[in-house]
């Protein structure tokens, strides 16, 4: 007896090593580059939507300068961000799904938090590409923090600063030789269920960001 409980309690260590060894991890980013890029001009010449992507993954240090670009905090004395939002409610949400995982992006850390361990990119549109696509960007609107508004004025102003983040990252892609489409054709229900997010946030659009395939353009 006293040999089977030893076995078993290998057995218990083991398979918690294992699954311990399984779990997603936070990503703690490189410090975003704030300088350089094209002129404003030039890259409003080549902002564009492009459904092309190659499988290749984008590295963090690209990553971490993306976030930045779409949501990040440019002054950090006061907490603000690159992109607005009505009464600087800050609303909107970054999540990123990779081929690895889901996790959410704290600017302020300059980290992505783990949320879920496995693939769910072919949650993320109805589009074939957002499958094989390296990286998609998930707006998410908290809506407790829309103090002093009233329900019926949410969808404008969600909207509204969504845009300004996507078009933040339309312009950083275009500066950077990346492709980008942003998209309304998104399971929001499936999605939010993937990304067990409760009853006051709501998906709102769908952003695939990559290098752009051959045929893209």
């Amino acid at each position: 007896m006293r040999n089977g409980v030893g076995i078993l309690a290998l057995v218990s260590v083991a398979l918690a090593s294992w699954a311990s060894a399984e779990e997603l991890a936070d990503i703690a980013l490189p410090a975003p580059r704030t300088e350089g890029g094209k002129p404003i001009m030039q890259v409003l010449k080549d902002r564009q939507s492009s459904r092309g992507f190659k499988t290749d993954k984008l590295p963090d240090q690209v990553v971490a300068d993306l976030l930045w670009a779409a949501a990040g905090i440019n002054r950090a004395d006061l907490g603000k961000r690159t992109a607005p939002s009505a009464r600087n409610w800050q609303e909107i949400e970054v999540y990123v799904v990779t081929e690895s995982g889901a996790y959410l992006y704290d600017a302020k850390a300059n980290v992505l938090k783990a949320l879920l361990k496995g693939d769910i990119r072919k949650l993320t549109g109805t589009q074939e590409f957002v499958e094989t696509a390296p990286l998609t960007l998930v707006y998410v609107a908290d809506t407790t923090k829309m103090t002093g508004s009233s329900p019926a004025d949410h969808d404008l102003y969600i909207g509204v600063d969504t845009g300004f983040i996507s078009e933040n990252v339309y312009l950083f892609c275009a500066s950077e030789g990346l492709a980008t489409v942003v998209r309304g054709s998104v399971d929001r229900k499936a999605l939010a269920e993937a990304l067990k997010l409760p009853e006051n946030k709501r998906v709102t659009f769908a952003q695939t960001v990559g290098y752009p395939a051959a045929e893209s353009r």
